[in-house]
């Protein structure tokens, strides 16, 4: 196979860095399934890895990217053939196995999904990791009862991946949909994906007591610390609350209160280690119950592999909204 391209990353003594480099297959972490990639995607795990802000590389070098989406160009597993069109959403891509920012990709048969009928490969893409991470949130705490009529769900970290999707996705199922933000000028757009109210940061009030106004039947929590302590509080007698990112710290500091008091749970949504049996099941949700309705509006821009770095500045200084499209083939 010929040569390709790939946005590589680096670690040169203490300084890491990426940059995008030609690669032969043999190049690449072992699987048994090569996929010649449409597209990927561009998450806050990505823009970490790629800057070094974050410690999600298990090694160097390795190629970048926790989502693709592809056809499948030879595999040595029966289950997938050339031509079918896969996508592949965590599992260690990016992380630990070279990633999805690449002409071509190699990954482990267990790994691959197939493209759920009446999903493209850009729409598998616009959703990825994030849109993923937003669906099995929403599964989660429907496994725990929650229900539109419990009351307002709370999204924080508004304008993110996560928390736009879960917005559309949320207002679809026709819960009553408040979202969180420290970005004012983006309140119409939030109404215009699904959110009845937008809310500024200054709604979230440091507090002494264990227990206050109870006011949101749940919530999906894209910041973490003084934002999901303050959730932990502050939402209604048997709510939920999906904790899915930390932008806003990794200590939790609140009492058992809500917990035993108000039979309030705190759920973790990890994607990258999902069991495939769960995997699939929430893939083929997204296309029947869960299908956002506003998924052209939620993709902010659609970028080359030479953009990477430009996007991955812009993301960590929080100048983004919705999510970010690679699009990866030029053959």
């Amino acid at each position: 196979m010929s040569g390709f391209r790939a946005y590589r990353i680096s670690q040169e003594a203490d300084t890491v860095r990426g940059r995008l480099e030609t690669l032969t297959l043999d190049d690449l972490t072992a699987g048994e399934v090569v996929i010649r990639a449409h597209y990927s995607s561009v998450n806050y795990k990505d823009a970490l890895a790629a800057t070094g802000k974050g410690r999600i590389l298990r090694r160097f070098p390795l190629v970048g990217g926790v989502d693709v989406a592809g056809l499948v160009m030879e595999s040595t597993d029966a289950r997938y053939a050339a031509g079918d069109p896969v996508l592949v959403t965590g599992c260690g891509l990016g992380e630990s196995h070279d990633g999805g920012f690449s002409e071509v990709v190699r990954v482990p048969a267990d790994w691959v999904v197939p493209l759920p009928a009446g999903f493209s490969l850009f729409d598998a893409m616009a959703l990825g990791t994030a849109g993923f991470s937003a669906a099995l949130a929403i599964d989660r705490l429907e496994q725990i009862g929650q229900t539109p009529e419990q009351g307002p769900m709370v999204v924080t970290g508004a304008t993110g991946g996560v928390g736009s999707i879960a917005i559309d996705l949320l207002s679809g199922l026709g819960y009553e949909v408040v979202a969180l933000t420290g970005k004012p000028l983006e309140a119409a757009w939030l109404s215009s994906i699904g959110a009845e109210t937008v809310l500024g940061r200054d709604a979230v009030v440091d507090g002494s007591r264990p227990l206050e106004g109870a006011r949101w039947g749940g919530a999906i929590d894209n910041v973490g610390g003084d934002t999901l302590a303050w959730l932990t509080r502050t939402v209604k007698p048997w709510g939920g609350i999906a904790s899915i990112g930390m932008v806003g710290g990794v200590e939790l500091n609140t009492t058992v209160m809500p917990f035993i008091l108000r039979g309030v749970s705190v759920l973790g949504i990890t994607s990258a280690n999902c069991p495939m049996t769960r995997r699939r099941r929430i893939w083929q949700r997204l296309v029947t119950d869960l299908r956002p309705a506003h998924l052209d509006a939620i993709v902010s821009a659609t970028v080359t592999l030479d953009d990477l770095p430009g996007v991955f500045d812009q993301l960590l200084s929080g100048g983004h909204r919705g999510r970010v499209v690679v699009g990866i083939s030029r053959r």
